[in-house]
């Protein structure tokens, strides 16, 4: 039998007293659960209205499960164990998780780095199988990871038709393209969004195939759905939603600690849940991840900031200070999160189930790709192997060298503000870099996102965009240390990542929020260089 707690204290248990008796006389566990779109207000209602099947996922998806199985038996009865996961944002950060957590292998490719991308393509091809994940069907970079995998098995000797999975909804452009080229289609369901969708095809299809039990992590989503529906102060999903959406003044500053859950980088999977559900009209909840109890926001007692810890589900600790404890198991977490946020957006009053930024952001970037352009703006001046350009307002003054110009932006930042590290570089290669998070913490006393692009563009993202002008930006780019041309398509991955990069800053700029976009000329040096300035002045 699945459990959850949820306990608060401090300005989370003063939300979960005020909202959660007002929540359940207005039946709203009961109305979510019975798919009822009206709850977020009219504006809200014709999106809600065909986004709410993830409520019953946990029933409705079990025909999946046998012909998973069966898909996974076949590839391995085959040698083909190697499991690649071609997606973004919603698509792959559920399975990332539910992987990670049973101990199972999953190559996730969420990049448009061509270094990251090649190295993919080169790892254990000959017993690869790769599922293709996009809702919409027309997902760019998906469509690039696939066109690479298609050329590289072609060039092995492999039918691709063989090895791709693909996952998206009934009648999206991959779909008919997809099943046109004699390629295994799992249809997902359309009713659901992408960050809703761990329960569904996205989810199970390819945690399925590196080998999870996704039965039993049905089963335990299954057993607290009831739970979840009732209209009950006890109700888990009320009180977290009301302690993320009811603080009075809003705790938009959530940072996420796991304290033993035993749940591998759930925190990663809640922050783009929360962030882009949350992030819009000029409010919203920013996640921010954290690495241990050593983070410096976990001492800040700062006003706008609200701590969340991820326990073990047995733990009977209780909360102190302004902090919510949160436990369970994956399965059930998963949807206590996503009913929990549902409740949070109706408190809000925005709509959890848009992301109008994250789509602005791509126009932008497709915008730089046709016309070639790889920059939002010339460069400032140049320090060592680092182009510096500041964006989005006169802030730089008299700055002439990288340290002075992370000193000017922080500079902007206000006594509500938070910083985000935006790193398009390869996630795994460079992942010390996100020793600047806790480091830049320490230095503001203000809290530090770390986000990877494109990765984060589906996640924070839309926060950074549409939430409150409180951020100051760090947006870092590098020169691929080789190029990789996307077969079919008139650009390569390096030409592609930048104009994403430059999008997202130059959607930034003009809405005023200042941008400081470092860009490595030299990888390894410029990549040395940063470091150093970033981690500068930080105390233990």
């Amino acid at each position: 039998m699945s459990s959850l707690s949820v306990t608060a204290s401090g300005a989370a248990a003063d939300a979960v007293t005020r909202h959660v008796p007002t929540l359940v006389q207005d039946a709203v566990a009961s109305r979510l659960f019975s798919k009822d779109a009206t709850l977020w207000g009219p504006e809200a209602e014709p999106e809600a209205s065909i986004r709410l099947s993830w409520v019953g996922l946990a029933r409705s998806s079990r025909p999946l499960v046998g012909e998973i199985e069966a898909l996974r038996d076949e590839f391995a009865h085959r040698g083909v164990d190697h499991v690649v996961l071609c997606g973004m944002g919603g698509s792959s950060l559920a399975p990332e998780v539910i992987c990670a957590t049973a101990g199972k292998d999953l190559v996730v490719l969420d990049s448009s780095d061509p270094d990251v991308v090649r190295r993919a393509l080169s790892e254990h091809l000959e017993r690869t199988v790769v599922v293709v994940s996009s809702k919409s069907g027309s997902t760019v970079e998906t469509d690039s990871q696939r066109r690479a995998y298609e050329q590289a098995f072609r060039d092995a000797g492999i039918d691709p038709a063989e090895r791709i999975v693909v996952v998206t909804d009934p009648g999206s452009p991959l779909d008919g393209e997809a099943r046109g080229a004699g390629y295994r289609v799992v249809n997902a369901d359309p009713e659901v969004g992408g960050r809703y969708s761990a329960l569904t095809a996205f989810g199970l299809v390819p945690s399925g195939l590196a080998g999870v039990d996704v039965s039993a992590l049905l089963d335990d989503a299954e057993a607290v759905s009831d739970l979840l529906a009732e209209d009950d102060e006890a109700n888990p999903a009320l009180r977290l939603g009301a302690a993320l959406g009811g603080t009075d003044p809003l705790r938009n500053k959530l940072v996420l600690v796991d304290d033993g859950s035993g749940i591998v980088g759930f925190a990663d999977w809640a922050e783009q849940l929360i962030a882009e559900s949350t992030g819009k009209d000029g409010t919203g909840i920013l996640p921010v991840v954290v690495e241990d109890d050593d983070a410096p926001e976990l001492v800040t007692g700062a006003p706008d900031v609200l701590v969340t810890r991820l326990v073990g589900a047995d733990d009977e600790s209780r909360p102190s200070g302004d902090t919510v404890r949160v436990g369970g198991a994956v399965g059930a977490q998963l949807l206590l999160w996503e009913a929990a946020t549902a409740v949070a957006g109706r408190l809000l009053h925005i709509n959890p189930f848009d992301q109008p930024d994250v789509e602005s952001a791509k126009k932008a970037a497709r915008g730089l790709l046709e016309s070639g352009a790889r920059e939002a703006a010339p460069a400032a001046y140049v320090d060592g192997a680092v182009e510096v350009r500041a964006l989005g307002g006169d802030w730089l003054g008299s700055a002439s060298s990288v340290a002075e110009a992370v000193e000017a932006l922080l500079a902007q930042l206000g006594p509500t503000g938070y910083v985000a590290v935006m790193a398009y570089l390869d996630r795994l290669a460079d992942a010390d870099l996100a020793a600047a998070r806790p480091a830049l913490a320490r230095r503001t006393g203000r809290p530090v996102t770390f986000g990877w692009g494109p990765r984060f563009l589906h996640s924070t993202g839309q926060f950074h965009k549409g939430g409150p002008a409180e951020g100051v930006y760090v947006q870092i780019t590098t020169a691929p240390r080789e190029d990789l041309a996307v077969p079919g398509r008139d650009f390569t991955f390096g030409q592609f990542i930048a104009a994403q990069a430059g999008g997202d800053a130059q959607v930034l700029a003009e809405q005023g929020r200042p941008v400081l976009r470092l860009h490595l000329t030299d990888h390894d040096a410029g990549l040395a260089q940063l470091r150093k300035v970033l981690t500068a002045g930080a105390t233990e």
